[in-house]
C-alpha cells in the first residue's frame, strides 16, 4: 500500500521539492550535490564559509502531526502507517513520532519534510539580487545532510542558523549539536563522502579520510574473513568493493587517492599470500599471484572454475584504472515527471550511455535491429555518433531503458520527434538482428 501511494504521491512531492534537494529524487544523486557545491564555492567571488548541518536522528523525530497536516494523502491512512509502531523480539513498541522504518514511502515524507528550507532562505537572503550577491547565501541538501554557504562567519551564526532552527522546530526535529559546525573553505569540510577544500584560491574535491579508512577496512574484513580462500573467489569478492567505491568518487579529483587505496590493498593482499604460503619464497609468491591485466598492469590475480570445468583467470581491479569523468550536473528546476524535460532527460541518458562500458554494445544491437537506419528520415546512421537514443514510451509515463523500449534516431530527427510530438514506433527486428540473437 505504502508503494501504490507514493507511486501517485511522488510526482507531487517532486513539483514542490527545492532545486537544490538531491536525496530520495529520481534523476538526482550525490553527484549532482557535490557538483552544487563546486558552484556555489568554486569562485574567487564565492562565500568563503560554509554551515555544515545535520539533523538529530532525523526519521525517527519528524512530528506527526505536521505531516498529517500537510502531505496530500488520506490522514486515515497516513495515520495508520504513522502509528503502526515497530516490533523487537516479539514485544510492541508504539511510535509517537518519526516515519515507518524501512517504509517504501518514508523517503517521500522526509524529503516533503524539508522542502521549503531553500524558499525560505532565499525570501530572507537572497530575495534581491543585491541582497544574494551581499549574503552569498546557498543550501545544498541530500537528504536531512546539508550545507549553508555564507559570506561571513557571523551571518551563518547569527541570523541563518536562527532561521534553520526555526523551520525544522515545526516539523519537530532539530539539529545535531555535535555535527553542526561552521568552518571555513580553507579549512575544507566533508560532505556525502568528499572532502571539498580551497588550495591556493582553487575549489578541489577529494575522497574525505573517513571513506578511505571505511572502503580499506572493508577490504581488510574481507581478507580476513577468507585466510585459506582461493585466490580468484577472493579477487570476486573484493572487486565490486574497490569498483563500486572508486565509481562513485571518479567525479572528483581523486587519482592521487586512488593510487593510493591500491597501495593499501596490495599490501594487504601480499601479507594474505606469504601467511597462506609460509614455506614458500617471495619470489614463488609474486609468480603465482602477480600477473599483468589488460592495460597491462601488474595486479594481484587468481584462477576460478566457469561453468565448463575450464578454469579462468581473474585480477584485481585498480582503483586508479577507473577514468576521472566529470559529473554534468543536473539543472535545478528539471521534473522527470514534466513532459516538457523529456529531451533533456533522454540526452543525459544518451551522454551516461556513452561513459558505459556496455554502451556502444547496446547501441550496436539498436542498429541491427533497424538495419543502421533512422527510423524517422529513413538514412543511415554512421559512425560518428551524431544519434541519439530515444525512448519510445516516454520516460515520464514509465518507459523504462531496455531494448524493447529503446531506438536509435538522428541527433535533429530526434530534437524534431519531442517538439512536434511525432510517434515512432519500433521496427521488427532485421534478421541480422534475429541471427545474432
Amino acid at each position: 500500500m505504502q508503494s501504490l501511494y507514493s507511486l501517485t504521491l511522488d510526482p507531487i512531492a517532486e513539483t514542490w521539492a527545492d532545486p537544490d534537494s538531491y536525496g530520495f529524487r529520481r534523476e538526482r544523486s550525490a553527484a549532482d550535490a557535490l557538483g552544487q557545491c563546486y558552484c556555489a564555492l568554486a569562485k574567487g567571488v564565492s562565500a568563503q564559509w560554509v554551515l555544515e548541518g545535520d539533523i538529530r536522528a532525523y526519521f525517527d523525530t519528524i512530528n506527526h502531526d505536521w505531516l498529517l497536516a500537510h502531505v496530500p494523502l488520506p490522514k486515515s491512512i497516513l495515520r495508520q502507517w504513522l502509528k503502526a509502531g515497530y516490533m523487537v523480539r516479539d514485544n510492541w513498541h508504539p511510535t509517537e513520532s518519526g516515519t515507518p522504518q524501512g517504509g517504501t514511502i518514508s523517503p517521500v515524507l522526509a524529503n516533503m519534510t524539508l522542502d521549503g528550507l531553500e524558499r525560505e532562505l532565499r525570501q530572507r537572503f537572497a530575495s534581491t539580487k543585491r541582497l544574494k550577491s551581499r549574503h552569498q547565501v546557498n543550501l545544498i541538501r541530500f537528504a536531512d545532510d546539508f550545507v549553508v554557504t555564507g559570506r561571513t562567519k557571523e551571518l551563518l551564526e547569527d541570523e541563518v542558523k536562527p532561521v534553520i532552527e526555526s523551520f525544522l522546530g515545526e516539523r519537530g526535529v532539530e539539529l545535531s549539536a555535535t555535527k553542526t559546525r561552521i568552518t571555513h573553505i580553507n579549512e575544507g569540510f566533508d560532505f556525502l563522502g568528499q572532502n571539498l577544500r580551497k588550495y591556493n584560491h582553487k575549489l578541489l574535491a577529494r575522497p574525505s579520510a573517513g571513506s578511505v579508512k571505511t572502503v580499506v577496512g572493508k577490504v581488510r574484513s574481507v581478507i580476513k574473513a577468507n585466510p585459506t580462500a582461493n585466490a580468484g573467489h577472493l579477487v570476486l569478492q573484493l572487486n565490486p568493493i574497490i569498483r563500486g567505491w572508486a565509481n562513485y568518487h571518479r567525479h572528483s579529483a581523486s587519482k592521487e587517492t586512488f593510487s593510493k587505496v591500491d597501495w593499501h590493498v596490495y599490501w594487504m593482499l601480499w601479507r594474505w599470500a606469504r601467511r597462506k604460503h609460509r614455506q614458500k619464497s617471495a619470489h614463488w609468491v609474486k609468480k603465482k599471484y602477480l600477473a599483468r591485466n589488460s592495460t597491462g598492469r601488474l595486479v594481484f590475480s587468481g584462477q576460478v572454475l566457469k561453468r565448463e570445468g575450464k578454469p579462468k583467470k581473474v585480477h584485481l581491479y585498480l582503483a586508479a584504472q577507473t577514468p576521472i569523468i566529470r559529473h554534468p550536473k543536473i539543472k535545478g528546476a528539471a521534473n522527470p515527471y514534466d513532459p516538457a524535460w523529456e529531451l533533456y532527460f533522454e540526452e543525459r541518458f544518451n551522454r551516461h550511455m556513452g561513459e558505459q562500458l556496455n554502451g556502444d554494445r547496446l547501441s550496436g544491437w539498436l542498429w541491427s535491429e533497424q538495419d543502421g537506419k533512422c527510423l524517422v528520415c529513413n538514412q543511415k546512421l554512421t559512425e560518428d555518433r551524431d544519434w541519439n537514443i530515444h525512448h519510445v514510451r516516454m520516460r515520464v509515463e514509465g518507459g523504462e531503458a531496455t531494448l524493447d523500449n529503446l531506438i536509435l534516431l538522428h541527433s535533429n530527427c530526434h530534437r524534431q520527434v519531442h517538439s512536434r510530438g511525432w510517434t515512432v514506433s519500433k521496427p521488427r527486428p532485421a534478421k541480422r538482428a534475429l541471427a545474432k540473437a
